[in-house]
C-alpha cells in the first residue's frame, strides 16, 4: 500500500512510485508509436485518394466503453473495501479476545510473564496473533514460514500445524480445545465462555470471508470481454482521429489510452487485494500491528517495532 500525501503541481505528473503507469507503459509505448505512424503516413498520403475513418464509431464505443470500466473498477474497489473492513474486523475481534480471556476468567495464580506459552490466558492471546499471521500467508499464496510464527506458539503445536492445510482453521480448533480445557477447569463460567466463543466465531467468519474474497474473483469473461474492446478502442483509435486533428493525434491518443489501460489495469490489481502489489493491503503492518496491540495488553515491556513505509511502500 501506497502511503504518502497528495503531491500537487508540476510532481503530480512526474510521480511514478504508485503509479499504473509501471504496468501499462508497454503497451502504452506501442499504442503511442502505432498513432506517429499513422499520423506521418496520413500526412505522406495526404494528396492521395485515402480512406477516411470516421470519429464517430468511435464516439459510440467510447461512453459505453468508460462506462463498463467503471462499473468493473466499482466492483473491485467493493473486492478492495470489504477485505479491509474484514481486517479492521480482525483487528478489533484479536484486541476483545485479549480482553475477555484476561479480564472475564478467574485464574488460580496472576499473570507473571506475558511470554509464557505455558500459561493459558498467554497461549490464547497470541495464538490469535498467530492466526491471523497464518491467514495473511495463506490468502497470499505464501509457503508456509514458520518464522513468522516466533514466540506465538509452542513448538509442539508449530509441529502440528504442518499437517494441516488450513492452517488458521487449525489454530482456531486449538483454541478451542484451550477454551473447553478452561471451561472443565472452573476458569471460566458458562456466560464468559459463550461470549469467548463468540469471538472465536467472529474471528472464524472474518478468515472464511477473506478465502471468499481470494477464492472468488470476478468473472473471466467478463473482464475478458473489457481488456479485448479496450485494447482494439485504444489501437483503432488513431485511425479515425488522424483526419480531424492532424499532427495532435499522438498526444490524443496517448491521453485516452492511459486512462484506459490505466482503469484497466487498475481494476486487476485491486481485484486482488490480498497481494504483495503497491496498491494492494499492507497486510505484514496490520498483522504486526495485531501482534503489538495483543503483547502490549499482556504486559509486554518489549513489544516488536510497527512496521513503516520504505520509500513510501507499506507491505
Amino acid at each position: 500500500m501506497i502511503l504518502r500525501d497528495r503531491p500537487s503541481g508540476v510532481e503530480l505528473f512526474f510521480i511514478l512510485r504508485g503509479s499504473i503507469l509501471g504496468r501499462i507503459r508497454g503497451v502504452l509505448l506501442a499504442n503511442i508509436l502505432l498513432a506517429v505512424v499513422v499520423t506521418l503516413a496520413h500526412h505522406a498520403l495526404a494528396s492521395h485518394n485515402a480512406v477516411l475513418v470516421s470519429t464517430i464509431p468511435f464516439t459510440l464505443m467510447g461512453l459505453p466503453l468508460a462506462i463498463f470500466l467503471g462499473f468493473r473498477n466499482s466492483a473491485c474497489y467493493d473486492r478492495f473495501w470489504e477485505a479491509r473492513k474484514l481486517w479492521g474486523e480482525l483487528l478489533l475481534r484479536s484486541r476483545s479476545l485479549a480482553r475477555q480471556v484476561l479480564h472475564l476468567g478467574e485464574h488460580p495464580t496472576a499473570l507473571a510473564d506475558p511470554r509464557d506459552l505455558s500459561d493459558v490466558r498467554v497461549r490464547m492471546v497470541l495464538r490469535a496473533a498467530a492466526f491471523c499471521t497464518s491467514l495473511k500467508q495463506l490468502l497470499r499464496d505464501q509457503p508456509a514460514d514458520d518464522s513468522g510464527l516466533d514466540g506465538l506458539l509452542r513448538t509442539t503445536e508449530r509441529e502440528g500445524l504442518a499437517k494441516a492445510r488450513n492452517r488458521p482453521a487449525a489454530l482456531m480448533m486449538n483454541m478451542g480445545a484451550d477454551l473447553a480445557q478452561c471451561r472443565r477447569e472452573g476458569r471460566y463460567d458458562s456466560l464468559s465462555t459463550m461470549q469467548i466463543d463468540h469471538t472465536l466465531s467472529a474471528l472464524t467468519a472474518a478468515a472464511a470471508s477473506c478465502e471468499r474474497i481470494r477464492n472468488t474473483p470476478l468473472p473471466f469473461s467478463y473482464s475478458l470481454l473489457l481488456h479485448r474492446t479496450a485494447y482494439l478502442y485504444c489501437f483503432l483509435l488513431p485511425f479515425g482521429l488522424v483526419d480531424s486533428i492532424g499532427l495532435m493525434t499522438p498526444l490524443v491518443v496517448a491521453i485516452v489510452a492511459y486512462t484506459f489501460f490505466g482503469l484497466d489495469a487498475l481494476g486487476d490489481e485491486i481485484e486482488e487485494p490480498f497481494g504483495t502489489s503497491a496498491n494492494d493491503l499492507a497486510l505484514d503492518a496490520i498483522c504486526r500491528g495485531i501482534e503489538i496491540d495483543l503483547r502490549e495488553a499482556l504486559g509486554d515491556p518489549a513489544p516488536p517495532p510497527a512496521l513503516r513505509p520504505v520509500d513510501y511502500l507499506l507491505l
